[in-house]
């Protein structure tokens, strides 16, 4: 079972949510393609860490060879390329490394070179693999990095596969939630919350994932949320109150789960009703 774990907005406690649910489920693998702030290693303090360097594609092209016929301009649906003074430039931000550009040239003027964009690092803790895709800084696609830590993921692969996507509803979430067999949706019970949350949940219909709802941080009952809920026969998993105590573990680097017997309870019910699996 793999599990990913999505809000609409950040600070909804989605890394809270994902770190203690793959920690309730004993022997698990977490991965975290929240690549721009991976935050889940904070709680797992994790040992013996393997750090792999992740690259991107870039094209590279031979002045002597390109004759200046612009298939590759023309191609390139992304508009990262453009011919200026009798030559190509390439806009390497917007580049999504296709490898378009070398197939369609004539002249074989172009090759491709690599990049490093980010590393994922795998460690362990306690029975928990713990993998972390971590983006450089500056740079504009965290997709490359969040492909690596998914399949770091694939090769340890267990029984259950919790992973900590990203906030908000773009590319980089959809690629995160592209494999998962079922989506749990943090969501805070305010009027913010709701709002983002309509997002994500409507990226996750289109993507035909089933899912249900952890209200997280509740402290009383927001109507229009849960109304929505029920309007759209989406259910609601888990409801964690506010709590002090559950704030206080989490601002310490702690997984409540190991240190308090109902936020384990909680998280032991949650994994049993996604279909996860218990060591």
């Amino acid at each position: 079972m793999r599990a990913a774990v999505l809000s609409g907005k950040g600070g909804t406690g989605k890394t809270f949510v994902a770190v203690n649910l793959a920690a309730a489920a004993g022997k698990s693998v977490y991965i975290d393609c929240d690549v721009e702030e991976p935050n889940g290693r904070v709680f797992f303090k994790p040992e013996g860490v393997n750090t792999e360097t992740v690259y991107s594609l870039l094209p590279q092209f031979d002045a002597q060879c390109c004759t200046g016929c612009r298939k590759c301009v023309d191609f390139c649906h992304f508009n990262a390329l453009a011919y200026i003074k009798n030559k190509p430039m390439i806009f390497q931000d917007v580049c999504h490394s296709c490898g378009g550009c070398l197939l369609v040239c004539p002249e074989n003027a172009v090759s491709e070179i690599k990049r490093p964009v980010g590393i994922v690092e795998h460690g362990h803790s306690s029975g928990v693999q713990v993998v972390t895709g971590v983006l450089n800084v500056g740079e504009a696609s965290a997709v490359p990095v969040i492909k690596a830590a998914l399949e770091k993921g694939k090769e340890l692969d267990d029984n259950t596969t919790v992973i900590d996507c990203p906030p908000g509803s773009s590319c980089s979430v959809m690629e995160s939630v592209n494999e998962a067999d079922y989506c749990v949706l943090v969501v805070e019970s305010t009027a913010f919350g709701f709002h983002n949350f309509r997002m994500v949940y409507e990226l996750v219909r289109l993507l035909g994932k089933p899912c249900g709802v952890v209200l997280n941080k509740k402290d009383v009952p927001y109507e229009p949320l849960e109304s929505f809920c029920r309007e759209n026969s989406l259910e609601i998993l888990a409801e964690i109150p506010y709590s002090e105590k559950l704030a206080e573990l989490a601002a310490n680097g702690k997984i409540a789960a190991e240190h308090d017997e109902q936020a384990r309870e909680i998280f032991v019910q949650l994994l049993n009703r996604i279909g996860g699996e218990l060591e």
